[in-house]
């Protein structure tokens, strides 16, 4: 598989984690979403890093499978053992339609242009059960601001940016969205919940989606 200079970013920064990292630690929005989960549910970590979420869930009995498109971080996840790695694109899955109860993808599928973008979420709802739900995180709009005021950039595509940042992710396309923009986006899905949030830096906002897949339960 064809490595780019994203993955490549992203295998520096899990060789140089430090213990205490936010890469390590669970989002309370995951916790709270697999409280709802049937137990042993199939979940798809579409692009879990060093897998934060990935062993949490599998620690709690969900039957898991993390997925990343950088090696080391699926490295350091075969280390622990108890889940499934597997080293694919987010806009070409591997697996079998209807594969998994629920996907998530934490802060991950806005990294590229709008190409990419829909076909990572053709993806998401091909492998996805009717009435299983999708976890996920995009950039909101009002964040464009506070980048384009911090860096040079350019709109690369609809809605996708590049910004002068050496040694950061951000000399990569990123797309920023609008709520209207982001649930024309899901098609095939219900909006069951949808939050623009502010991270831990000022300006880093950003949509919480929990949707689910539309269509007959088999």
């Amino acid at each position: 598989m064809k490595t780019d200079t994203a993955d490549i970013h992203w295998d520096a920064e899990w060789a140089g984690l430090e213990t205490g990292s936010k890469w390590l630690t669970p989002e309370a929005d995951v916790m709270a979403w697999a409280d709802t989960l049937a137990p042993g549910a199939r979940i798809l970590d579409l692009g879990c890093g060093v897998g934060r979420h990935a062993l949490w869930l599998a620690a709690r009995g969900f039957d898991v499978v993390a997925l990343d498109a950088a090696e080391r971080g699926l490295a350091e996840i075969d280390r622990a053992g108890a889940v499934e790695t597997v080293l694919a694109r987010m806009d070409a899955l591997p697996f079998e339609d209807h594969a998994f109860d629920h996907v998530l993808s934490w802060n991950v599928i806005y990294h590229g242009d709008e190409d990419v973008l829909l076909r990572t979420i053709a993806e998401i709802r091909r492998v996805l059960k009717p009435g299983g739900t999708f976890l996920g995180t995009m950039l909101s709009k009002r964040r464009l601001q506070h980048e384009q005021a911090k860096y040079e950039g350019r709109e690369i595509g609809h809605n996708a940016w590049v910004f002068d940042a050496p040694g950061t992710d951000k000399v990569h396309p990123h797309y920023f969205c609008s709520a209207a923009e982001l649930l024309a986006l899901f098609s095939g899905f219900e909006c069951l919940r949808l939050e623009d949030r502010e991270h831990e830096k000022p300006g880093s906002w950003h949509w919480h989606l929990v949707a689910e897949r539309l269509g007959v339960r088999p």
